[in-house]
């Protein structure tokens, strides 16, 4: 993910110092962000949105990026293809670029660079993320239109349903939030139709172990921007808190989230959380 932001020195508080997240390169107020041994995960640029500016989507290899290329184009999508300086600044071998039908670039690409001779090392001590084939963890996009949404992300590059809670906005006010899988990862993406100025209401990091978790909320709670209780969502069984970043996009810490796999059922839900997650903080 890259995000353009107003305040590049917040962000990168919040990223290492709070979250946990390697800072890896800092050039020309751009700044890189380790989880794992791949050489990035987190941009942060500097911006006047003050938000999620591109996020990526790693396939397999050549044949493969040719052959969403071609999926792409024959749904009428305007496909970039990527050039040698922005795959050397993304660190792939090759790319293409495009947008969903709100404006989201995306980027699909093949060949990440690994630096396993560096290894991670967390700044506040968490112990790892879960990465891996499950990629950085997920985002839950904002739109006006969340059927047009959900078509693209389905039928278009393939992400496969996991399930849908009906979020209860009021009285006699629900909206469906639908939570779409393209690995093992409960949801590596979620869509809402919510008024929420942003592209994406909240980004979540996996940690890998309970404590990770316990140590962030007390590490975190004196800044006053926790926006959530500790708390358990119902579909993917994540335990997590929320908290807000600098620019007011929030983010999700948790562990624990259940998978998906080949005999996983659609289902759906009447709440987000079995227990907690009630608002706390400036930020609610």
């Amino acid at each position: 993910m890259g995000f353009g932001v107003k305040d590049v020195q917040a962000w990168r508080t919040c990223l290492a110092a709070k979250l946990g997240l390697m800072e890896t390169s800092y050039t020309d107020g751009n700044a890189l962000f380790r989880m794992d041994s791949r050489a990035w995960r987190i941009a942060v640029h500097p911006g006047e949105e003050d938000d999620l500016a591109y996020t990526g989507y790693e396939v397999a290899n050549a044949a493969a990026l040719a052959q969403m290329t071609e999926r792409l184009r024959q749904a009428g999508v305007t496909v970039t293809m990527g050039d040698a300086a922005l795959a050397k600044r993304r660190g792939v071998v090759d790319l293409i670029s495009f947008t969903d039908p709100f404006d989201l670039t995306i980027e699909l690409y093949y060949g990440a660079t690994d630096v396993f001779e560096q290894p991670f090392v967390s700044t506040t001590g968490v112990s790892g993320f879960l990465t891996g084939a499950q990629g950085l963890g997920h985002i839950v996009r904002c739109v006006p239109d969340a059927i047009q949404t959900l078509d693209f992300y389905t039928k278009v590059l393939g992400f496969e349903l996991s399930d849908i809670i009906d979020l209860t906005l009021g009285p006699d006010m629900k909206t469906p939030l639908y939570f779409l899988h393209c690995n093992e990862r409960h949801h590596t993406f979620a869509i809402a139709a919510l008024p929420v100025p942003k592209k994406i209401h909240h980004f979540m990091l996996e940690a890998l172990s309970l404590d990770d978790v316990g140590f962030a909320y007390d590490r975190i709670g004196p800044d006053n921007v926790i926006t959530t209780t500790l708390g358990r969502h119902t579909n993917d069984h994540m335990f997590s808190f929320y908290s807000k970043t600098p620019s007011g996009i929030e983010v999700e810490f948790g562990w624990g989230a259940r998978t998906v796999d080949d005999t996983w059922s659609v289902t759906r839900h009447n709440s987000t959380s079995m227990w907690g997650h009630k608002p706390v903080g400036k930020g609610a």
